[in-house]
């Protein structure tokens, strides 16, 4: 049952009291009336014109001024403040309002709060401007000559997926020890024995299917969902170790091939990882003929070579029963060239392959140790990393697939003539 309307006499006597003490508290008392009481009568009497202009009720304001025969007529009404005026770069994430019901039953609005965040696409502004401007200052390497033979029909695939640069793994609790050091050891160890044992091929593809880094902020959080992670070392010091990891990496592809093309896919762990990276590996080689980088900001890539079409995505966003068609349809004309087709997806770190009607799509396993979350799970997968060799004419000729335990020690090997501090990992 809705709560009577408060009568004139009540507000009156309300808005008398006040101007005579000046106080709500003891017009309250003088009235007999619970604080709250005599507030809520109080506001009424404000909006009905009973106070007068001094005092002003707090959080009301003088809305209407009338001059008539038998006197001054002054009315009050609640002070809202000024309208809410948008600011650039913020767009409005929420709006909380508090409301006050007087006793006649009307809903005053007294306060509100609005909760402003950037703006998504302020923040890729910005995010593009700050690329732009580091990649002006970033020194264009000469490469070493290229090889003096190759074979111009084929193409090497290097497929290292979920390396998760900066993530700790403790032997006892996971079954395998990994930490950064280990990280950059373990990738250059297997790039040195699958670069070894690979054909004479023209063009190397590096295709590092997304995750290479564990966590993309300073906070150790997935950053979708803030999922805390085991982390060993420091942001920028995980960037640093991967930096040079990478340019040494293309810098053993260049010494056996012709071309090198790098593919560095998003996953989710380093979204914004990936984007720089992409941005200074193209930057840094952009004057360089035999290197190409895709920095292309979808989350699925794709590279031609003859009549043979080669996909890739991370494996977040699409699994392997269901991103042959995303490739197909974002890559409509390359695939309509396409005799053979492969796509190439990681994420879950094991191994499955799907033949479609469309293509030959496959999962790969991780060449890093599992964490303590993987570890607890009720699913287990192997190690390894493969190298694939495509004809331009056939598809799909060659493979090799290698575990850590098959590679240890091969970049030492590989880089004996160079002094240690230079192999040092970090």
């Amino acid at each position: 049952m809705p709560t009577p309307r408060l009568s004139d006499e009540a507000a009156k006597e309300a808005a008398d009291a006040f101007i005579a003490l000046g106080n709500k508290s003891e017009a309250a008392e003088l009235l007999g009336l619970k604080r709250q009481t005599f507030n809520s009568r109080l506001a009424v009497a404000a909006e009905r014109g009973m106070l007068g202009t001094r005092p002003v009720l707090p959080g009301f304001r003088i809305s209407q001024i009338s001059t008539t025969p038998t006197g001054e007529f002054i009315q009050q009404k609640p002070d809202i403040g000024e309208e809410y005026k948008p600011i650039d770069g913020l767009a409005v994430k929420g709006r909380t309002s508090w409301n006050r019901i007087l006793p006649d039953g009307q809903r005053i609005a007294e306060r509100e709060v609005i909760m402003e965040r950037a703006d998504a696409q302020q923040q890729a502004a910005v995010l593009a401007a700050t690329v732009a401007a580091l990649k002006e200052d970033l020194p264009r390497i000469t490469i070493m000559p290229p090889p003096p033979s190759v074979e111009a029909d084929l193409l090497n695939q290097f497929v290292v997926t979920d390396s998760h640069f900066g993530m700790l793994a403790w032997k006892e609790e996971t079954g395998a020890d990994y930490d950064l050091k280990i990280a950059e050891q373990l990738l250059l160890d297997w790039f040195s024995a699958a670069i070894a044992s690979a054909p004479q091929a023209h063009t190397a593809v590096l295709a590092q299917l997304g995750d290479l880094m564990h966590h993309d902020a300073l906070e150790s959080v997935t950053p979708a969902h803030k999922h805390v992670l085991d982390a060993d070392s420091r942001l920028q010091k995980v960037i640093r170790v991967v930096i040079r990891t990478i340019r040494r990496i293309i810098d053993m592809l260049l010494q056996k091939h012709q071309h090198v093309h790098v593919v560095m896919a998003s996953g989710n762990h380093d979204p914004a990882s990936s984007a720089w990276l992409r941005e200074m590996l193209a930057a840094m080689y952009e004057n360089e003929p035999r290197i190409s980088v895709d920095n292309s900001p979808m989350l699925y890539y794709a590279y031609e070579w003859g009549a043979t079409a080669l996909f890739y995505h991370h494996g977040h966003k699409s699994t392997v029963k269901n991103v042959d068609v995303k490739f197909a349809s974002l890559f409509r004309e390359l695939f309509g060239r396409s005799k053979y087709a492969y796509g190439h997806t990681g994420h879950l770190h094991s191994d499955e392959g799907v033949k479609t009607e469309l293509m030959y799509i496959e999962r790969h396993e991780t060449l890093a140790a599992p964490d303590a979350y993987g570890a607890s799970g009720p699913w287990w997968s192997g190690r390894s990393a493969k190298r694939v060799t495509y004809s331009r004419q056939f598809g799909e000729v060659g493979r090799d697939i290698m575990r850590p335990e098959m590679v240890a020690g091969r970049y030492q090997a590989a880089n004996d003539n160079e002094p240690a501090d230079e192999r040092r990992a970090a």
